[in-house]
């Protein structure tokens, strides 16, 4: 056979026709983004406190998810953004993000799902957070609903949605709803490895929702056992003094020094600068 002779495609199938639809109604093919190299990268620069860098990471994935048609990708960075714009304030970009995470969730027909149950949690965080409690409180009851049905006991994911919906409740004042879900929080966390970070927050939010419901001085004995079991959680020798470690001590700081402890609370900024820094 000489080269003239090469079989082509078109020699051995049959021509499609003109005005066949199938070709056009079939999805397009997924090119899928490494999730787990992107969440890789985006734990170095959140564990560097480079939420430049972070942002820039994930918008870049972003499209490259949006142009390969991978729908669980962009919902995965959807995720990720709501919440990094929430941590900077950017109100418009948070919601826009938990707009389009919460869509995804129909269009990937994945509800019920623990995934999605983590998007409601993450919306739901970003409406509260720009002072919509009432809009938050139905996105947590369906993350609620599904965390209680598929999680298993002790999963810190529950744990953390029980801190956010008792954070809602605080808001809107409902404070034994509020008190009920703290508790039942701690007590989660109590079973999660390393879980103290998450109690100690979770004791410093009771403080707060104490001095609120009370006042400060009608509150003041509950509101320092909290602060004391809240300092004994964050000095547990066995949590790595990493990222997330120094993100926490950062959070926590203002709060002990809103109630007078002006030099533990110096002690956790500096704690978490030198961990940034790589001291």
């Amino acid at each position: 056979m000489s080269e003239n002779d090469v079989l082509l495609p078109e020699d051995y199938t049959d021509p499609k026709c003109p005005f066949c639809t199938e070709q056009f109604e079939k999805e397009p093919p997924v090119h899928s983004i490494p999730v787990d190299r992107v969440l890789g990268k985006l734990d170095e620069h959140l564990g560097a406190n480079h939420y430049v860098e972070a942002e820039r990471h994930l918008l870049y994935w972003l499209e490259e998810a949006k142009a390969g048609h991978d729908k669980r990708g962009e919902f995965m960075i959807r995720n990720e953004l709501m919440g990094l714009y929430r941590k900077r304030g950017r109100k418009n970009k948070a919601l826009e993000n938990a707009k389009e995470a919460i869509d995804l969730i129909a269009a990937m027909q994945i509800e019920g799902s623990i995934g999605a149950g983590t998007a409601y949690v993450n919306a739901a965080t970003v409406y509260k957070a720009f002072g919509n409690p009432e809009g938050a409180m139905p996105l947590f009851e369906k993350a609620r609903e599904i965390y209680e049905k598929e999680l298993k006991e002790g999963d810190g994911r529950l744990g953390s949605l029980y801190n956010n919906m008792a954070l809602a409740l605080a808001d809107l004042k409902r404070y034994p709803e509020a008190n009920d879900y703290y508790r039942r929080a701690v007590e989660v966390m109590g079973k999660v490895e390393n879980g103290a970070l998450e109690q100690a927050i979770t004791y410093l939010n009771m403080a707060n929702a104490a001095e609120a419901e009370r006042g400060l001085e009608d509150a003041a004995e509950d509101i320092a056992e909290y602060l004391d079991r809240a300092e004994a959680l964050l000095e547990t020798p066995t949590v790595p003094r990493n990222g997330y470690y120094a993100f926490v001590c950062d959070k926590c700081s203002s709060t002990f020094g809103y109630y007078g402890r002006f030099l533990y609370e110096q002690q956790l900024k500096e704690r978490a600068k030198n961990i940034y820094e790589g001291a």
